[in-house]
């Protein structure tokens, strides 16, 4: 694929990805196996007070083509086919939910060295059209990304923004939701020896004039150990310890503190990754 912009929905993901990813409050497990075939199978349940929610997934690649079949606990099936390269610098996929048979869609992924689009098609009579497209090279994007519903002839969103990337760090500003939301967000690596990083995103309410803000921080006790902290200006606190007991398989423990929250302030969650 090409080395051009990033896709819109990229841009601020560095900073997004240390501030919030991995971040689980609640008890999930992920098991991932693989076959010298090309076929993978996941499995991944999330215990959530008392219910609990897991799906089925089973992937196969031949050549351009994966086919990803999920099952998940409410006895859905969800089939998307991906055609990589079909022609140079495109990526197709369609994807459809059984027995949902109004929630067929079509997805075409195009990069270029100066410009990359993302586009999807609600494949029914009334479609939902999204498009989001940015032009530029692959350390600054400029972009926007729109929707539209044919069947209430309305603007679902409408986003812009502008992001830029280097090697230790990476900045970008976004107008959301309509225009009414303006966020930033800068990310800096300090030291590539351990991964010391930090990152801030601060979020401006345009109408309510209401500002918003969350400092993280990371880094790498030692080559099997990540260490994440995060602050709020309301006050939550949170911290993230992810270890990789052995290659590819991560246990990640979760916590966060909340002053305003009287009865439960706290709340931790353990996540467990195993991939033979």
């Amino acid at each position: 694929m090409s080395k051009g912009p990033v896709p819109f929905a990229n841009i601020g993901k560095r900073a997004k990805d240390l501030l919030y990813k991995d971040y689980n409050f609640d008890q999930k497990f992920f098991l991932s196996t693989c076959s010298n075939s090309g076929l993978n199978l996941t499995a991944t349940g999330v215990k959530i007070n008392e219910d609990f929610i897991g799906d089925i997934r089973t992937q196969h690649k031949s050549s351009r083509t994966t086919v990803d079949v999920i099952i998940d606990s409410d006895s859905k099936v969800s089939t998307t086919v991906t055609v990589n390269e079909a022609l140079t610098g495109l990526k197709t996929s369609f994807a459809f939910k059984v027995p949902d048979h109004k929630s067929g869609k079509l997805d075409l992924q195009y990069a270029h060295n100066r410009f990359s689009m993302n586009s999807t098609i609600g494949l029914t009579s009334t479609p939902l059209v999204e498009l989001a497209a940015t032009v530029g090279t692959s350390e600054l994007a400029i972009g926007a990304e729109f929707g539209f519903d044919s069947t209430s002839a309305a603007v679902t969103k409408y986003n812009s923004g502008v992001g830029y990337n280097k090697s230790d760090f990476s900045a970008s500003l976004l107008l959301a939701d309509k225009g009414e939301t303006l966020k930033a967000s800068y990310v800096h690596l300090f030291n590539p020896t351990n991964g010391a990083t930090v990152a801030a995103e601060v979020t401006h309410k345009l109408k309510t004039k209401d500002n918003y803000f969350t400092l993280g921080s990371s880094h790498a006790l030692d080559p099997s150990t990540l260490l994440k902290t995060r602050f709020s200006n309301s006050g939550k606190v949170g911290l993230l310890c992810q270890h990789e007991w052995r290659p590819k398989s991560l246990v990640t423990l979760s916590a966060e503190y909340d002053p305003k929250v009287v009865s439960a302030p706290s709340r931790i969650g353990v996540a467990i990754s195993l991939k033979p």
